[in-house]
């Protein structure tokens, strides 16, 4: 320190800002980011003795200040400093700071009392943001004051005991605890005006550093802290990640049991893409349609829920096949016929056959009821209708439908009631001579679908008939 002492100037500000430099080209490491702001407040004491100045403006008629140079009582403890600065980033702060002193014992002798104030604006970098000791470098620029008198300066506005000042030092945080500190640090103040006086100024005090909040206390801000009320990680922006899935937990399914980032943190057991708590089969790889199961008939039907895995049946029958008791491809709950085996169509009962249906209607062409009647009149038409019933009987295992209808005559109305009974006619007929009643139905369709001339008397008794088709 005395050898820093007896530099002179240009070498010492050369020294100063060449270590600045180096500071500020090789470490850029956060100062304090959780609390930004610092306050200071302590004592100073202010020295000119090393600088080596002969200003003439310090002291009575020189006399005082030659004593003040050269008495090795020169440091003189004045009264508070007080600084504040807040933290920009990459270990800057920029802060603003002020001291009073009274510079008065000169050799041991009392004399009389030299008023002394300063105020400036400075930067701080603080290289090292952990740990008990914390070193920072110091750069600024303000005002400084010996008050000897207060005669101005001819053309200036400030005063002969005020000068513009550049300020360059050091010094170091002994830290208490996480916020509370003693701050040590020493200034070289440059006056600009030749009437100025170069000096050091020395400080001593408390520090604290406040600002942003930090609920949790996990050393992240709650400003920046994402979970600011759950203790978490720095790299994860303040939240927890329980499992170290590198999933924060407040965004992971499955907070407590590792897993991948594609699927929100939940582990895949059998890797079919299927997270652990939406796969239905966790131990065998499946697919997201069948909820992570396999489908091994391919029935559509997961094997977690297939009551009949290697047969293809629908879901809503547990994936097995519908039962088919009377085997004719129709399934019992659709069969109208279970125990009869039937065709897809008759809905799984018997139908005549086509040949069967061509030989009735051969017949059924010569059933001709007169105008207006519904009466199967003589031998040779209940003769007929007595034949169908034979053909009937020999083919048990089908029904039949009997359509009526009627010639143009009269009116639409009329017509279909007649047809209507014309179709009874035959069919109580045939249950007369024997067929079961369960096998006949009939249905009344008028003048429709006319198969002669209704312009002429031949073609209107070829209309009024009866036809025979397949009852469903």
């Amino acid at each position: 320190m005395l050898l820093l002492y007896k530099m002179n100037l240009s070498t010492l500000k050369s020294c100063c800002f060449s270590i600045l430099f180096l500071f500020f080209s090789q470490l850029v490491i956060s100062q304090n980011a959780e609390n930004p702001w610092k306050l200071n407040i302590g004592v100073n004491f202010i020295d000119t003795y090393p600088t080596g100045d002969s200003s003439p403006y310090l002291g009575n008629s020189g006399g005082i200040f030659e004593d003040f140079l050269n008495v090795g009582s020169h440091w003189n403890l004045g009264g508070p400093s007080v600084s504040i600065s807040r933290y920009l980033g990459t270990g800057l702060s920029l802060g603003f700071q002020g001291g009073l002193n009274k510079i008065e014992k000169i050799n041991g002798v009392t004399n009389p009392v030299i008023s002394y104030y300063s105020t400036d604006a400075f930067l701080s970098f603080n290289p090292f943001n952990s740990g008990t000791f914390r070193p920072f470098l110091k750069v600024g620029y303000g005002l400084s004051s010996f008050d000897v008198n207060n005669s101005a300066v001819e053309g200036r506005l400030l005063s002969k005991n005020i000068s513009k000042t550049i300020l360059g030092g050091f010094g170091f945080d002994i830290m208490l605890d996480k916020a509370f500190g003693i701050t040590l640090q020493t200034e070289y103040r440059s006056a600009f005006e030749t009437y100025g006086t170069n000096h050091f100024q020395h400080q001593i005090g408390m520090s604290y550093q406040f600002g942003l909040g930090d609920i949790d206390k996990d050393g992240v801000p709650d400003k920046k802290d994402e979970c600011p009320e759950i203790p978490g990680l720095k790299e994860f922006n303040g939240c927890p990640d329980t499992d170290g899935d590198t999933v924060i937990d407040k965004k992971d399914t499955c907070p407590e049991v590792a897993g991948l980032v594609e699927l929100n943190g939940c582990p895949d057991t059998d890797g079919d893409g299927i997270s652990d708590p939406d796969d239905a089969c966790l131990n065998v790889a499946g697919s997201a349609e069948m909820n992570g199961c396999p489908d091994t008939d391919g029935d559509g039907t997961g094997d977690d829920i297939d009551a009949c895995v290697e047969q293809v049946g629908p879901l809503e029958n547990n994936g097995c096949p519908w039962p088919d008791r009377d085997h004719d491809g129709v399934a019992d709950k659709d069969d109208l016929c279970l125990d009869e085996a039937g065709s897809i169509t008759n809905n799984g009962c018997p139908e005549l056959s086509d040949e069967v249906m061509k030989t009735i209607n051969e017949f059924g062409t010569k059933i001709n009821f007169a105008a207006n009647s519904d009466k199967i009149l003589g031998k040779k038409m209940r003769s007929i209708v007595s034949k169908i019933k034979e053909i009937l009987m020999e083919n048990p295992s089908g029904n039949l439908l009997i359509e009526g209808y009627t010639s143009n005559d009269g009116d639409e109305d009329y017509n279909t009631e007649l047809s209507v009974k014309r179709a009874e006619a035959v069919r109580d007929l045939l249950i007369n001579l024997g067929v079961e009643k369960e096998r006949l139905q009939v249905i009344g369709l008028g003048e429709t679908s006319p198969i002669g001339n209704n312009d002429s008397p031949e073609g209107r008794a070829e209309n009024r008939r009866v036809q025979f088709t397949y009852k469903n």
